[in-house]
């Protein structure tokens, strides 16, 4: 006999909730690097999306031409995307840093239109597939559902970043110099600290996570040159939610939000795709910094 929860069957409602739960992990990791970047530096990082998809066509590229497999992309795909991220941030983003962030978001807005439109010219908008590595295809039965090992895989790989890149940002000496330069970097800069080059790094290393996410979604959805401006909206919303440069904001956020969008299309499917708008709103209406955020 299969078991009912609110006349939901319990097998379906633990697949949405794991399909919110790998949503969510994505979310967690991309909100993340919005929020390094936007806490730190003061840049909304609108190609944000567009460094994603680039991490999952690096991945791709690599496989295809090169045949380096997933676990090494896992490894070269952000450092690649970093590394174009620290290009555009000493030619053009480093010029904005003491200007209104309004220009941070022009800027990053048509950065990221000109990615998009350069890979939707070479690759078409047709999705190319990605194989999950042998390593993680299969799954386990529970009994009352069958989880991928891959889409586990997944979860706790990007709660263990998400963990460990909070703890860098707050709780190590790195961390301290970078938040302390974002606040008075004339004193960070006496001390000898290089504080053109820590930021430049800080904005590299929220372009990785970008990319490090969009390698870990190239064997679930199709890499595709519109798949960033799929998710970079939601993402924003999430970021609002959470609170601006919040770090702990954005990833629990994004988790829970996650959560959340999947019991949704358990209930009320109908919602699924505007109940993190509605959320948003919610929290701007009583809690304008965010949930997580500090007043200005």
């Amino acid at each position: 006999m299969t078991t009912m929860v609110f006349g939901v069957p319990l097998q379906a409602l633990l697949g949405q909730l794991l399909l919110g739960l790998i949503n969510g992990s994505f979310y967690a990791i991309l909100s993340l690097g919005l929020a390094v970047i936007f806490g730190l530096l003061n840049i909304i990082n609108f190609t944000h999306g567009a460094q994603y998809m680039m991490g999952a066509f690096a991945a791709w590229i690599l496989l295809n031409y090169a045949g380096i497999g997933f676990w090494w992309a896992l490894i070269l795909a952000p450092l690649i995307v970093g590394l174009f991220g620290i290009v555009i941030e000493r030619l053009l983003i480093s010029r904005l840093y003491q200007l209104d962030p309004l220009y941070g978001l022009l800027l990053t807005f048509g950065l990221a239109l000109i990615i998009q439109g350069l890979f939707r010219n070479y690759y078409g908008v047709s999705g190319l597939p990605y194989a999950i590595p042998p390593e993680l295809s299969g799954g386990w039965n529970l009994g009352f559902m069958f989880l991928p090992k891959y889409r586990a895989f997944v979860v706790v790989l990007s709660a263990l970043v998400c963990f460990a890149t909070w703890l860098l940002i707050e709780k190590t000496k790195l961390g301290a110099y970078l938040r302390a330069a974002t606040e008075n970097p004339a004193l960070v800069q006496a001390f000898g600290v290089n504080v053109p080059l820590l930021l430049t790094l800080t904005y590299g290393f929220g372009v990785a996570l970008a990319g490090f996410a969009g390698v870990l979604a190239a064997p679930i959805y199709s890499v595709n040159p519109i798949m960033g401006a799929d998710i970079i909206i939601v993402v924003f919303a999430i970021v609002v939610i959470g609170g601006m440069g919040s770090i702990f904001g954005a990833v629990l956020t994004g988790f829970g939000l996650g959560l959340i969008e999947g019991l949704t299309k358990v209930f009320y499917p109908e919602a699924a795709s505007t109940v993190i708008f509605f959320a948003m709103i919610l929290v701007l209406l009583f809690k304008p910094a965010g949930l997580f955020g500090r007043a200005a």
